[in-house]
């Protein structure tokens, strides 16, 4: 996965509900899919062909969300999944719970884990509990409340990881 050994570059995307909310993934996001080593999903991605989409830049790993059916299904979502990103112990799940008491239920759900990420919300959180990584990438494609549309991005490089929230253009 790395390119020539440097590290990796991880995006980030949670709650794309593409085609029931929106009708494709912004164009503010393929300058990020040209550079993208893997790509995460934390689900509710609804359609197998923006997962063919994605899988056409690099590796796909995908949450099941509650607003998967049997097609994302079957494309490789699972409802949770546990990996490891260039040495980094990764965990990808959809829906986090309740937002008490979130950072203990994840820690111990996923021990051993430095990056957890989750989506759901569609609220970005960017977080390090106990040397842990929690991260939602937010939804690129809806909003709801928040200021913009988000995604995130992990850098990984030597055993140490970077990331972090990107806002779109509204």
């Amino acid at each position: 996965m790395p390119r020539y050994g440097l590290g990796v570059r991880v995006l980030i995307l949670s709650d794309t509900h593409i085609p029931d909310f929106a009708k494709r993934l912004p164009v503010g996001l393929y300058a990020e899919l040209e550079r993208a080593d893997a790509i995460l999903h934390a689900g509710d991605v609804t359609s197998p062909e923006v997962l063919d989409e994605l899988a056409a830049y690099a590796p796909v790993s995908v949450a099941l969300g509650n607003g998967d059916g049997p097609a994302v299904a079957a494309w490789g979502a699972a409802p949770e999944i546990r990996m490891e990103l260039h040495g980094i112990p990764t965990a990808l799940v959809h829906d986090s719970g309740l937002r008490t008491g979130r950072e203990r239920r994840l820690l111990e759900r996923f021990p051993g884990a430095r990056l957890i990420v989750f989506g759901h919300s569609h609220i970005p959180v960017d977080k390090e509990v106990e040397g842990v990584r929690l991260l939602n990438p937010g939804s690129p494609t809806w909003k709801r409340r928040q200021p913009a549309p988000t995604y995130g991005i992990a850098e990984t490089k030597g055993g140490r990881l970077r990331a972090r929230i990107v806002e779109l253009p509204v």
